[in-house]
């Protein structure tokens, strides 16, 4: 019998021509922003929610504190970005490449990721609970606390992360794969299934999955 593939992401690269550059946006909510390079701007404090950034660009970006609840982010690159406390849930993110994030506590949840692609940075807590997931990589990422409770996932890749919390709980996923990324703990192992893992991850997972089965070991 045939082993099974494993579907890997389907990710195009971002390409952004023509761009104009504004120094001093002047940024509202629910304005549409489109084709513009923001070079390290802050956006501390500001009300955004709702607002449409279409083939933009970000260069060392500060979000702390910025209310982007329900923001679309579609063919954007952000270099940088930097974020003690991110508030962006119910936001959209699209043909999305995303270099050495730092963020603090990242409340994305009930989101939308399609096409997404970050590589490396440092991120206290990633809060993707309740999200869709589709076509996302994130490798060379650290991760105190990853959420993806109640999450629904296909083609996705942490590649070479170390992650300190997992939570799967309730979680639909499908050609999830972690091979060569370290976590420390798993919560929801029942929502493991569609996870692709590595020797060495299953013999770390060994004892909890054997708690969780109710197995003994003597």
């Amino acid at each position: 019998m045939a082993a099974a593939k494993l579907a890997a992401p389907r990710i195009p690269a971002v390409r952004l021509e023509g761009l104009r550059d504004d120094p001093a946006p002047d940024f509202r909510r629910g304005e549409r922003y489109d084709g513009v390079r923001f070079s390290q701007v802050r956006a501390d404090g500001e009300e955004l929610s709702g607002a449409d950034f279409i083939e933009c660009e970000f260069d060392r970006a500060s979000f702390n504190e910025t209310q982007l609840r329900g923001a679309t982010f579609r063919d954007c690159i952000l270099s940088e970005p930097y974020a003690p406390v991110l508030t962006a849930a119910r936001t959209s993110w699209r043909d999305v490449e995303i270099g050495n994030p730092r963020w603090g506590s990242a409340e994305l949840y009930e989101g939308s990721w399609q096409s997404v692609r970050v590589d490396g940075g440092k991120l206290d807590f990633l809060n993707l609970r309740g999200s869709k997931l589709q076509d996302v990589q994130v490798s060379g990422c650290i991760i105190n606390e990853l959420d993806l409770g109640s999450c629904t996932a296909n083609r996705v890749v942490f590649k070479d992360c170390v992650i300190g919390t997992l939570d799967v709980t309730g979680a639909k996923l499908k050609d999830v794969d972690l091979r060569g990324s370290e976590f420390k703990a798993v919560n929801g192992l029942g929502g493991l299934s569609g996870v692709v893992i590595d020797d060495y991850q299953l013999s770390l997972l060994a004892p909890l999955l054997a708690g969780h089965l109710g197995i003994r070991v003597l």
